[in-house]
């Protein structure tokens, strides 16, 4: 009922910058929370950074001073400008979501596919 569209991602360079979209279309009434997870091989998936629909943001401390997440509530789109990367923010980044969709009761959460984003030291 909710298809999130992920781009962005790829191979940079220690120090180097990427931008994360990620776009969620279908019978939405309103989004609550974005934002993006990862997943490391061999380690457990983990938030990076969510955004709530008023603005408040919430930082993984490994990311703070680095990352900034953002989002566009007329186009139900959050970006994750991520800087001064580092090899170990090589994942595979996941958008969330939830919100209220036409046809559910209640909060329903949604995943994307998720993107590679690799960091070359």
């Amino acid at each position: 009922q909710v298809q999130l569209v992920e781009s962005g991602g790829g191979l940079v360079q220690a120090g180097g910058s990427l931008r994360l979209s990620c776009a969620a279309s279908g019978r939405i009434f309103r989004i609550n929370v974005m934002g993006w997870y990862r997943q490391a091989p061999g380690k457990q998936r983990e938030l990076v950074a969510d955004i709530t629909s008023d603005g408040s943001t919430n930082y993984a401390d490994s990311v703070k001073g680095r990352f900034t997440i953002s989002r566009d509530n007329a186009k139900n789109t959050v970006y994750l400008q991520m800087n001064s990367l580092k090899a170990e923010d090589t994942a595979v980044y996941y958008c969330y979501t939830d919100g209220w969709v036409y046809g559910r009761v209640g909060i329903t959460p949604y995943w994307g596919q998720g993107t590679q984003v690799t960091v070359s030291s």
